[in-house]
């Protein structure tokens, strides 16, 4: 088999995630947080431990503002429907993945601003659309489609001088892409934990600058202030309701840990070389249709003119894992062009190598001459 799908989540995970999970769930079940006996507190120290290392990653200066989720998707509608609970507008991209666009457009009140046809967001694009009601701007900090990376930088300067809070979606950059929040002045950093962090699925994360920007949604036991009505103001609990999954959120701590040392750099130029092998070799096929820019994550996107991205994943055969059609972001194909049938969609990981985009290409080139558009 050959998985090329690292876009939905990691295949493969680092062995010190494989052994977290099965030590912390065999012998380490407790309830974090849920007393003060040695088994619980020892559960909540992993949650401790994965705070301090994604606060490394991403250069949180408190640890405690970061609080996991069970994906980015539950970690965005934290941050979209905690900030505009009572009210405002929101400025989202062409881009944004459907976990963006669909909390906006419950909402009401919200402007989609367009990209060009690389899948490019021009940050004065974004300024102009700033209202007196603008509380928030969203944008993704890389396709999920096309692997385009988002000037996040500039736009998060927009928003702090229009003192407008600035949520980073970060479910295909996180691990692979560097990510400072003080340089880039992220109020809300939403992030994956089962993709480029390469931890177990069902994790992710939100960041919280400020703590009274955000409304908490949902409501219940937390472990703490148990003797009030009113659910807790301080972050993490603020954002918990229930039980955590510290088995999976500690072995999300050691995912990190082991992206910390390996460097998000390192990481992320290994994927975008295997990516960019890809793009070459297809780039040179007459009949075939890349799509985004060259300043991309190791995700990339193309189509063979005249077959449809799913009937292309089906000639590719069942060994080859890639994703064909619209990914969750209908809007991001309109801009590419792609609105017709999608795309294929190919998404290198740290545990690929070269060879695989070498035997990817040379499959589509048989494609592409068999079923000319």
């Amino acid at each position: 088999m050959l998985y090329l799908d690292n876009g939905a989540t990691s295949f493969r995970k680092p062995a010190c995630v494989y052994k977290s999970l099965f030590y912390n769930t065999l012998f380490n079940s407790a309830n974090a947080g849920r007393g003060g006996h040695r088994a619980s507190l020892k559960a909540m120290q992993g949650i401790l431990d994965a705070q301090e290392a994604a606060a490394r990653l991403f250069n949180i200066s408190n640890p405690l503002n970061i609080a996991f989720s069970q994906n980015a998707t539950y970690a965005l509608n934290l941050a979209i429907n905690g900030v505009l609970y009572n009210g405002g507008h929101i400025v989202v991209s062409q881009m944004d993945h459907n976990s963006v666009l669909r909390p906006a457009y419950a909402r009401g009140n919200y402007t989609i601003v367009k990209a060009d046809k690389t899948g490019f967001v021009n940050p004065k694009d974004i300024e102009k659309a700033i209202c007196p009601q603008t509380r928030l701007i969203a944008i993704t900090h890389a396709s999920n489609v096309c692997g385009t990376i988002e000037p996040v930088e500039e736009i998060g300067l927009i928003a702090k001088q229009h003192n407008i809070l600035f949520l980073v979606d970060a479910a295909q950059t996180a691990g692979c892409v560097e990510i400072d929040t003080e340089k880039m002045n992220i109020d809300f950093l939403a992030f994956s934990g089962h993709k480029g962090l390469m931890g177990p699925l069902g994790t992710g994360g939100l960041y919280v600058r400020s703590p009274h920007t955000v409304h908490p949604l949902i409501t219940g036991g937390t472990g703490s202030q148990s003797e009030s009505m009113e659910h807790p103001r301080f972050m993490p609990d603020m954002l918990y309701a229930g039980t955590i999954n510290a088995p999976a959120v500690t072995a999300l701590g050691r995912a990190i840990d082991f992206v910390n040392r390996e460097g998000v750099d390192a990481i992320g130029e290994r994927e975008r070389y295997m990516a960019n092998i890809l793009r070459c070799e297809l780039l040179n096929m007459a009949n075939v249709i890349v799509y985004g820019r060259n300043y991309s994550t190791g995700t990339m996107a193309f189509n063979i003119s005249g077959i449809g991205s799913e009937e292309t994943a089906e000639l590719l055969g069942k060994n080859i894992i890639v994703r064909a059609g619209y990914h969750c972001a209908p809007l991001a194909h309109k801009a590419l062009g792609s609105q017709k049938s999608g795309a294929l969609r190919v998404s290198f990981g740290y545990f690929n190598k070269k060879k695989d985009a070498k035997k990817l290409a040379d499959l589509v080139w048989k494609i592409s001459k068999t079923h000319k558009g």
